[in-house]
Protein backbone atom coordinates (compact mmCIF):
# COMPACT_ATOMS: atom_id res chain seq x y z
CA UNK A 1 0.00 0.00 0.00
CA UNK A 2 1.32 3.76 -0.52
CA UNK A 3 1.88 6.06 1.97
CA UNK A 4 0.00 9.58 1.56
CA UNK A 5 2.05 12.27 0.66
CA UNK A 6 0.87 15.77 1.82
CA UNK A 7 1.19 18.69 -0.64
CA UNK A 8 0.57 22.39 -1.74
CA UNK A 9 -0.20 23.51 -4.75
CA UNK A 10 -0.63 27.30 -6.03
CA UNK A 11 -1.91 28.44 -9.64
CA UNK A 12 0.12 30.57 -11.84
CA UNK A 13 -1.99 33.24 -13.33
CA UNK A 14 -1.03 35.77 -15.74
CA UNK A 15 -2.20 39.61 -15.10
CA UNK A 16 -2.53 41.49 -18.17
CA UNK A 17 -3.29 44.49 -16.29
CA UNK A 18 -2.43 44.49 -12.45
CA UNK A 19 -4.88 47.57 -11.75
CA UNK A 20 -8.04 45.68 -13.54
CA UNK A 21 -7.07 42.49 -11.29
CA UNK A 22 -8.20 40.55 -14.33
CA UNK A 23 -6.31 36.91 -14.86
CA UNK A 24 -6.26 33.73 -16.43
CA UNK A 25 -4.18 30.76 -15.65
CA UNK A 26 -1.58 29.64 -17.42
CA UNK A 27 0.25 27.18 -15.27
CA UNK A 28 0.73 25.44 -11.54
CA UNK A 29 3.60 24.51 -9.35
CA UNK A 30 3.37 21.82 -6.80
CA UNK A 31 5.88 20.93 -3.79
CA UNK A 32 6.06 18.39 -1.54
CA UNK A 33 8.71 19.00 1.70
CA UNK A 34 8.71 15.09 3.07
CA UNK A 35 9.30 13.67 -0.77
CA UNK A 36 11.70 16.66 -1.87
CA UNK A 37 9.40 17.39 -5.02
CA UNK A 38 8.60 20.17 -6.94
CA UNK A 39 7.14 20.71 -10.06
CA UNK A 40 6.06 23.25 -12.28
CA UNK A 41 4.35 23.85 -16.02
CA UNK A 42 2.88 26.46 -17.93
CA UNK A 43 0.32 26.41 -21.13
CA UNK A 44 0.02 29.98 -22.50
CA UNK A 45 -2.66 30.20 -25.30
CA UNK A 46 -1.51 32.55 -27.63
CA UNK A 47 -5.21 33.20 -28.86
CA UNK A 48 -6.57 33.71 -25.15
CA UNK A 49 -3.59 36.08 -24.52
CA UNK A 50 -4.60 38.02 -27.58
CA UNK A 51 -7.84 38.52 -26.28
CA UNK A 52 -6.64 40.21 -23.29
CA UNK A 53 -5.68 43.64 -25.43
CA UNK A 54 -2.46 43.27 -23.61
CA UNK A 55 0.55 45.56 -24.45
CA UNK A 56 2.63 43.01 -23.41
CA UNK A 57 4.45 41.12 -25.57
CA UNK A 58 4.17 37.16 -25.27
CA UNK A 59 7.45 36.41 -25.99
CA UNK A 60 8.57 38.74 -23.00
CA UNK A 61 5.86 36.46 -21.03
CA UNK A 62 6.85 33.04 -22.17
CA UNK A 63 11.16 33.92 -20.76
CA UNK A 64 9.48 35.33 -18.07
CA UNK A 65 7.57 31.49 -17.19
CA UNK A 66 11.32 30.04 -18.31
CA UNK A 67 13.00 32.35 -15.21
CA UNK A 68 10.20 31.06 -13.18
CA UNK A 69 10.49 27.44 -13.85
CA UNK A 70 14.46 27.64 -13.84
CA UNK A 71 13.77 28.76 -9.82
CA UNK A 72 11.72 26.06 -9.50
CA UNK A 73 14.12 23.25 -10.68
CA UNK A 74 17.01 24.74 -9.04
CA UNK A 75 18.82 25.99 -12.06
CA UNK A 76 22.10 28.11 -12.30
CA UNK A 77 20.04 30.51 -14.63
CA UNK A 78 17.48 30.88 -12.03
CA UNK A 79 19.96 32.85 -9.84
CA UNK A 80 20.52 32.90 -6.30
CA UNK A 81 17.33 32.13 -5.80
CA UNK A 82 17.17 29.16 -7.24
CA UNK A 83 20.09 27.45 -5.16
CA UNK A 84 17.70 27.82 -2.00
CA UNK A 85 16.23 24.50 -0.40
CA UNK A 86 12.94 23.33 -1.98
CA UNK A 87 10.66 24.62 0.46
CA UNK A 88 12.28 28.23 0.53
CA UNK A 89 11.83 28.11 -3.09
CA UNK A 90 8.09 27.43 -3.31
CA UNK A 91 7.54 30.10 -0.61
CA UNK A 92 9.40 32.64 -3.01
CA UNK A 93 7.37 31.94 -6.06
CA UNK A 94 4.19 31.83 -4.34
CA UNK A 95 4.85 35.47 -2.43
CA UNK A 96 2.06 38.07 -3.09
CA UNK A 97 3.65 40.51 -5.61
CA UNK A 98 2.18 42.94 -7.86
CA UNK A 99 3.49 41.60 -11.27
CA UNK A 100 2.30 40.45 -14.63
CA UNK A 101 2.97 36.74 -13.48
CA UNK A 102 1.09 36.17 -10.12
CA UNK A 103 0.36 32.92 -7.69
CA UNK A 104 -2.79 31.89 -6.34
CA UNK A 105 -2.34 31.46 -2.40
CA UNK A 106 -1.17 28.15 -1.45
CA UNK A 107 -4.00 24.92 -1.30
CA UNK A 108 -2.73 21.84 0.74
CA UNK A 109 -3.73 18.43 -0.06
CA UNK A 110 -2.66 14.70 0.02
CA UNK A 111 -2.33 12.13 -2.42
CA UNK A 112 -0.19 9.08 -2.87
CA UNK A 113 0.63 9.82 -6.31
CA UNK A 114 2.32 13.16 -6.62
CA UNK A 115 2.34 13.39 -10.60
CA UNK A 116 -0.86 11.89 -11.37
CA UNK A 117 -2.08 14.59 -8.76
CA UNK A 118 -0.45 17.43 -10.46
CA UNK A 119 -1.34 15.92 -13.90
CA UNK A 120 -5.41 16.03 -12.71
CA UNK A 121 -4.70 19.72 -11.03
CA UNK A 122 -3.14 20.74 -14.31
CA UNK A 123 -5.97 19.84 -16.63
CA UNK A 124 -8.64 21.14 -14.51
CA UNK A 125 -7.27 24.78 -13.11
CA UNK A 126 -4.88 25.56 -16.47
CA UNK A 127 -6.63 23.61 -19.32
Amino acid sequence: MQEVKIYEYAVIRLVPKVEREEFFNIGLVMFSKKEKYIRVEFHLCPHKFQLMHSEMDFEDILQNLENFRHVTNGEKAGGEIAALDIPERFRWLTAVRSSVIQTSRPHPGKTKDLDTTFERLFEELVK
